[in-house]
């Protein structure tokens, strides 16, 4: 890897890193809402991907953990008619 590559990936590293540690010390966060909705990311991957090989029909869950179809994490997305 050269230099440039490597500082590019160090500094996404510590953007990374402070959004992470902002999300866990801020008293506005939802730390435990942001863990949920990673955990359903992840396991809707893992869905996803043995799917093929389990023959199991996947429908990823887009609404947990406590939002209403449409929304997620806060953000309001658009909805089709």
């Amino acid at each position: 890897m050269n230099s440039y590559t490597e500082a590019v990936v160090t500094v996404l590293t510590l953007i990374v890193g402070v959004a992470i540690l902002s999300v866990i010390v801020s008293t506005k966060s939802n730390t435990v809402g942001v863990l949920q909705a990673f955990g359903s990311a992840f396991s809707n991957a893992l869905g996803v991907a043995t799917a093929p090989v389990t023959g199991a029909a996947v429908s990823p869950n887009l609404s947990y953990p406590t939002s209403p179809m449409g929304t997620f994490g806060g953000m309001n997305f658009p909805t089709f008619r």
